[in-house]
């Protein structure tokens, strides 16, 4: 008498194990990390969550990841700054709430944009307000009237990370604050931004690590989210 075979496991490719429950558990589908994975897996991955889910993000790719999406799923956008593929199985609306996305320089704007990204994708309505660094404070002041308007905030800055500090001493609203790599040598790849953030004197910063552009604009897409049952 043979033996039945066991059922198939939902979302099993082989090299991944898809998780189709996570928007159920956690609001949002399983994100991608496309660093390390060939393009062939991207676009697998990304294909089996479009099956079930509204909306897929997959973040850190190549422009040849994208291509070997969009075969599969020819209605994916691409990000090229941020190295971002997304796609939604409806069009956007507005978007609810408001987050402000702040960043020093222009060199951080991969980081800023994989933020953008990442909270628009999860339905809220982002501001943008780039270049704006200690630097030159006085674009940031300009800005500020805007700012408060925002629920939450996210800050991404490099060098010596002063930013976030600047803008939450000026706010009564939470700051996601994003230590980046961008710096000369003493910066050590973010180091000096991310210590300078965590130790931070204002009150209401949360720091996220460094580069994190998708931790920090989750985060904040969930702080901007109305309070749901």
């Amino acid at each position: 008498m043979s033996k039945k075979s066991p059922p198939p496991i939902d979302g099993l490719l082989g090299f991944a194990q898809v998780d189709h429950d996570r928007a159920r558990r956690c609001g949002f589908p399983e994100v991608i990390l496309g660093r390390g994975k060939t393009p062939a897996q991207v676009a697998a991955i990304f294909a089996e969550l479009a099956t079930r889910a509204d909306r897929v993000l997959a973040t850190r790719c190549s422009a040849a990841a994208f291509e070997a999406v969009r075969t599969r799923v020819p209605t994916a956008r691409w990000n090229e700054l941020a190295g971002a593929i997304s796609w939604r199985r409806r069009a956007a609306g507005r978007g609810e709430g408001l987050i402000a996305l702040i960043a020093a320089g222009t060199a951080d704007l991969p980081v800023a944009e994989e933020a953008r990204v990442t909270a628009t994708l999860m339905g809220a309505r982002v501001e943008t307000h780039y270049d704006v660094g200690v630097a030159g404070i006085h674009r940031l002041l300009r800005a500020v009237p805007r700012i408060r308007r925002a629920r939450v905030a996210i800050v991404v800055a490099g060098m010596e990370g002063a930013l976030p500090s600047v803008v939450a001493g000026l706010l009564d609203r939470p700051v996601v604050a994003v230590p980046t790599s961008v710096g000369y040598g003493a910066s050590f790849g973010g180091l000096a931004a991310l210590l300078t953030m965590v130790n931070s004197c204002a009150a209401g910063v949360s720091v996220v690590n460094i580069d994190n552009g998708f931790g920090a604009g989750y985060t904040a897409a969930l702080v901007n989210r109305p309070a749901r049952r």
